[in-house]
């Protein structure tokens, strides 16, 4: 006889599933991070480009909280243009991997909008550090810079 409990058997029927959900997991937030990276590298960037012009806009009465709101526009709207594109591409690949998730639906709104939520508190994250540093450039350093 071949008696097991329930939990053992159940582990046994799931070794697969689990075989691809562990390193998925991994990639995704791998995935995460670099896109953070990537998103606070390439904000940061476009504040020390514009350097200049930020200070000719605090020399010219722009409040700290003004600079910190252009930043943060800046970076979220290409958060909202890469959401847009990203749940539209998964809304058709989930078509695609329909037999590998269990338990969830290819178009399950909840699960979506909870990435798209995750993203977009991990971008705003990334958004907020380099417009901080551009809010606190003084208007006289930000003139001579170049």
């Amino acid at each position: 006889m071949n008696v097991r409990t329930e939990a053992a058997q159940l582990g046994e029927a799931l070794v697969e599933e689990r075989l691809f959900a562990e390193p998925s997991t991994f990639f995704g937030f791998l995935a995460l991070g670099l896109a953070t990276i990537g998103l606070y590298g390439t904000i940061s960037y476009a504040v020390s480009r514009r350097t200049h012009e930020i200070g000719i806009r605090m020399a010219l009465g722009a409040k700290p909280g003004d600079i910190s709101r252009m930043v943060l526009n800046q970076g979220m709207k290409l958060v909202g243009l890469g959401l847009g594109i990203g749940i539209a591409l998964s809304l058709g690949a989930t078509r695609l991997a329909h037999d590998l998730i269990f338990g969830v639906r290819p178009d399950d709104p909840w699960t979506l909008a909870s990435a798209a939520a995750l993203l977009a508190a991990v971008a705003l994250l990334a958004c907020y550090l380099p417009a901080r540093r551009a809010a606190r450039v003084a208007p006289l350093v930000a003139l001579h810079h170049e």
